[in-house]
């Protein structure tokens, strides 16, 4: 059985948008209304573990989701794509990448996580790995992911949401994917365009690691700080992001 997803669209130009931690396939809903549903068509899956996908249980990696995705494109009919990936969905949608290269057209990375492992210090590798238990956890990620700037209630709303879409098992394994797993080697010197959009806000996924990573690894790679955002500016700037992501696809 595939991953499940919802589709929006009907374009030519197909498009898979893969959420990241505390997301699943409603990642990218507070978007719809600026989409160009006539010109694309948008097909966001959830990872095993999350959301539509919530009965399936898996190995959590990189590697899997890649496979689920391309698998998911082929029952689909699509033989060539474009990749969205927020945050771990940034990371992903490299591996993707990575595995079917003559596939994919171009790729937007939202806050994304590199393709080499986190260097997290100790204290913070226990606030992320202590997470799939603890709400407390949660709460102090998400708020300083957005730069303690926005509304405690979107932060327990996104808390929540968590909760409900993940189960405590995927949301631990993906902990050790996004985190751990390097393929940096397989990435670098691939000439597929990607942009790379991250939040003026975000305190940990900033220009300089994008600038040392994405920039450096590959050559068509192109940088936009987005105003007014931290690590979710799905949520935060979500007219502004669409604008910029079907910018970057049609041209």
């Amino acid at each position: 059985m595939g991953l499940g997803y919802q589709k929006l669209g009907s374009g030519n130009h197909k498009v898979i948008a893969l959420h990241g931690w505390f997301g699943d396939q409603t990642t990218y809903d507070s978007m719809q209304h600026a989409l160009s549903l006539d010109e694309f068509t948008y097909v966001a899956p959830a990872y095993r573990g999350y959301g539509l996908s919530h009965h399936l249980s898996g190995a959590y990696t990189n590697r899997e989701i890649a496979a689920d995705v391309i698998a998911l494109a082929d029952a689909l009919g699509w033989d060539r794509f474009s990749l969205i990936g927020h945050s771990m969905g940034g990371k992903a949608v490299q591996r993707v990448l990575v595995d079917a290269p003559g596939r994919v057209r171009k790729i937007v990375a939202v806050a994304p996580v590199p393709a080499a492992a986190m260097p997290f210090d100790d204290a913070t590798q226990a606030l992320f790995a202590g997470a799939a238990r603890s709400l407390e956890n949660r709460t102090a990620i998400l708020a300083f992911s957005v730069g303690n700037r926005l509304s405690p209630a979107w932060v327990e709303h996104m808390v929540r949401h968590s909760v409900q879409t993940a189960t405590v098992e995927a949301f631990a394994g993906y902990f050790q994917a996004w985190s751990k797993e390097d393929f940096a080697a397989d990435v670098k010197g691939r000439d597929t365009p990607i942009k790379v959009i991250i939040g003026q806000h975000d305190p940990a996924l900033t220009e300089d690691i994008m600038r040392q990573t994405f920039l450096a690894w590959y050559p068509k790679a192109e940088l936009e700080i987005m105003p007014n955002a931290g690590h979710y500016p799905t949520d935060e700037t979500p007219l502004a992001l669409a604008t910029s992501i079907e910018t970057f696809l049609r041209t």
